[in-house]
């Protein structure tokens, strides 16, 4: 690597174990702000809501207030949390609405909550849109399509749903490298195209007692790392920060961690300080015989570049389940039979989405009733 290219890759590693923005507390409606503090340790999740599910909305409802303002839906959600949503509050679908615009316009100011998937989130027109604003809760880990420092400034807090997608979105990682490095998905492949009539299949990688490399050490990364150990593999990382308390080897930038790997892990957050941080160089550096998984955001890595890395044979592989441009896929990803393709799918669990519903309708009626976020976004460390 070059002396030129290291300073960029630095500025833009991600931030895996960052501290909090005080969380600002608002008036809910109709209600004088209450002088408690935040319970549940602030932005842990409280330990029943791994065994509160969505069925339970219903039972829970005849104690719960009609609250008076309005809670916009930005985007369409799983089924069972628009219906609590409907049922618990004066909620409009805004991606409904034959007219949203008029909506907004004659309306907005009556909209305190608003509630939108990790992929839409609510961007910065809409909340110009919404001068009542008070909170905005993402469905989802994700945040990037929602600007939190601005939104914050504005007086408005948001959430997202950590914890309870964890483990899936870590289950996937592991099983998409191991179905990438032993060609299980192109092997079911050959076999139902009658190929293996004809020739035995390729010899494909070993996983065990590799080298892999986790591209941000968060949460998710730090669950994916912990399932590696059981293959025995050398574990580093790359985050901006060091993670205390963790065993493995902390590499500086992207490229340093993709030079010293077999496979890079791509865990790291969204969003504009990691958008094509898996650059070409880095995909250079992770070699012929490396392979590159990414259970993140497509933003994250620079998508012609792997294309091309594909096509040439500059990486042996890739297992993706996200893309750039969601859903459309390049044609040469496609076509190739040593990528893996998911669509979007890492925490796409009955059990992973249902807790995810749960959290959500937890921070609207927490924010509702006492006028905080359950768990709000953390804020920037310096």
């Amino acid at each position: 690597m070059n002396a030129e290219a290291k300073p960029a890759l630095r500025q833009r590693q991600d931030t895996c174990s960052n501290g909090s923005a005080p969380l600002p507390r608002h008036s809910p409606p109709g209600r004088a702000p209450s002088g408690g503090g935040q319970p549940h340790g602030g932005h842990g999740i409280p330990p029943q809501s791994a065994e509160r599910r969505i069925p339970q909305f219903a039972e829970e409802q005849e104690s719960t207030p009609q609250a008076p303002a309005t809670l916009l839906q930005v985007s369409p959600l799983l089924s069972r949390l628009e219906q609590a949503l409907a049922e618990r509050h004066r909620t409009v679908r805004l991606h409904e609405l034959p007219d949203p615009q008029r909506f907004l316009r004659d309306h907005g100011g009556e909209v305190t909550v608003a509630v939108a998937s990790a992929r839409f989130g609510v961007g910065n027109a809409l909340m110009d849109a919404l001068p009542g604003l008070g909170a905005i809760v993402h469905f989802g880990v994700g945040h990037e399509t929602t600007d939190v420092v601005r939104a914050r400034a504005r007086g408005i807090d948001v959430s997202n749903t950590p914890d309870v997608l964890t483990d899936c979105v870590a289950d996937l990682a592991v099983g998409a490298l191991i179905d990438v490095m032993r060609r299980m998905s192109a092997a079911d492949r050959y076999v139902r195209a009658g190929g293996w009539s004809t020739a035995p299949f390729p010899l494909a990688a070993r996983v065990s007692g590799k080298r892999v490399g986790v591209l941000g050490l968060g949460r998710i990364g730090r669950a994916v790392a912990r399932r590696l150990e059981g293959f025995g593999v050398e574990v580093a990382y790359c985050s901006r920060l060091p993670v205390p308390g963790v065993p493995y080897r902390r590499l500086p930038t992207a490229l340093a961690l993709a030079e010293a790997c077999d496979a890079l892990v791509v865990t790291v957050a969204g969003g504009a300080g990691t958008e094509g941080l898996v650059s070409a160089a880095v995909l250079d550096a992770l070699g012929p015989e490396g392979h590159l998984v990414n259970v993140a955001r497509g933003s994250v890595v620079d998508e012609p570049a792997l294309v091309a890395a594909v096509e040439e044979g500059r990486i042996a592989g890739a297992a993706l389940d996200v893309f750039a441009d969601e859903p459309n896929v390049p044609r040469a990803l496609l076509d190739s039979d040593r990528v893996v393709l998911l669509p979007h799918i890492a925490s796409a669990t009955r059990e992973t989405r249902e807790a995810m519903a749960d959290l959500v309708l937890r921070n609207v009626e927490r924010f509702m009733t006492e006028g905080v976020l359950l768990t709000p976004v953390p804020g920037p460390t310096h």
